[in-house]
Parts: C-alpha cells; sequence; structure tokens
C-alpha cells in the first residue's frame, strides 16, 4: 500500500488553526485537539469528502464525522447503501467501512466552522495525496461546496467550469465527482438537504459503482 501523507500532530501550516488548537488543548486535555486523518477503507472505489473537523465532533473523537450530529444521516446512509459492517451506534469507531473512506477538505477545527481560502489550499496536499494512493477509486462524493471547490483544484479544475450543485456529476480521467448538499443539522434542520434528497445522491453512486 502506498504510504499516505498526512499532516504533523502540530502542525504549523495555518497559524488560526493552530492558535485554535491551543486554546482547544488547555479546555479539553482528553480530546483529540489535532489534525484529523482519513478513515476507512484504502483500497475501496468511494471517498467521501467534507468540510472540516467539528469542534465536538471529529475533533474531540479524532475520527471524522463521529460524535457529532453530521454523522448521524451520514452512517445510516452508508449503512442503507452496504457501505459499513459491524454497524454500531454505541461506539463508531468501532465500524468497519467497506469500499469506501472519508476525509476532510480542512484536516483542522476552523473558527466558526469557516476555514478561510489559505488553509484550504494549505490542506490540499494532504488532500491529493489521499485520492493518489487510492488505486481503485471511481467516485467521490464532495459533501458541500467548500470540498467541492478543494477536490475542482486538485484536479486543476476552475470553479467556473465545475460549479457545485446538489446531486451534479463531474467526470475526472476515469473518476466520478458527485456533489450534495452537506449532511449537517443545519441543513436538515431548514429542509435544504432531506433525507430523499441524500439517498437519491447515494443512488448516483451505487449506479456508478456498478
Amino acid at each position: 500500500m502506498e504510504k499516505i501523507q498526512v499532516p504533523n500532530k502540530n502542525c504549523d501550516k495555518c497559524r488560526r488553526l493552530k492558535l485554535l488548537r491551543s486554546q482547544n488543548k488547555q479546555k479539553h486535555p482528553d480530546w483529540h485537539n489535532a489534525p484529523v486523518n482519513s478513515y476507512g477503507d484504502i483500497y475501496g472505489n468511494l471517498l467521501i469528502v467534507g468540510l472540516a473537523p467539528g469542534l465536538k465532533g471529529a475533533n474531540r473523537t479524532g475520527i471524522p464525522f463521529t460524535g457529532d450530529h453530521s454523522g448521524d444521516l451520514l452512517f445510516d446512509t452508508l449503512a442503507k447503501f452496504d457501505f459499513i459492517r459491524n454497524k454500531n451506534h454505541s461506539n463508531t469507531s468501532m465500524m468497519n467501512l467497506n469500499n469506501c473512506r472519508i476525509t476532510n477538505a480542512v484536516r483542522c477545527l476552523p473558527p466558526a466552522n469557516k476555514p478561510i481560502q489559505s488553509e484550504i489550499k494549505n490542506c490540499s496536499i494532504f488532500l491529493r495525496n489521499e485520492i493518489d494512493a487510492m488505486k481503485n477509486l471511481q467516485c467521490i462524493l464532495a459533501l458541500g461546496k467548500v470540498a467541492h471547490d478543494a477536490i475542482i483544484s486538485v484536479f486543476g479544475g476552475t470553479k467556473s467550469q465545475y460549479k457545485f450543485g446538489h446531486n451534479n456529476q463531474y467526470n475526472f480521467r476515469n473518476i466520478k465527482l458527485i456533489d450534495s448538499y452537506h449532511c449537517s443539522r443545519y441543513n436538515l434542520n431548514t429542509r435544504r438537504l432531506t433525507v430523499d434528497m441524500f439517498s437519491k445522491v447515494f443512488q448516483k453512486i451505487a449506479i456508478n459503482l456498478d
């Protein structure tokens, strides 16, 4: 297996993010409070890319999309479409992702959940390395515009040419990029995203992986 480049646990590429990590280490010394690495099957066909770790989610647990509401719909849908083995709500870390892997465009918690452009650019090397390391990769799911734009940049595309839109699909060589609104509690509460809308995205993914 190709070695995957990951950020150092004390990564200092982004001054704002490093400062926030230091503050959270003082407030919550038993939390992860470090860059969050990817999780799942490196030999899988599907890569899911989110925005960034949540304060009480992956920033606490060290595993993408665990510990907060954003992961609820995601993991339920992954289980529904057979991307999870041994799903256990009481201990998400015991779940085995089947044929998929999860990462974020930005590996550290950003203030107000809003990374700035330089932080997204600094983290792009890790996203690029993740994509390159997944030799069986066929499909990437972008959860939200930040993830979409980060992926487009990695592939050398332009935002004007490849616009974000829910359930949009683009082709990059042998890889399909599919967009979805982020599965955040806010988007679900405002019904910008519904369970049915999210399921339809995964139906499209399933068709592309057949």
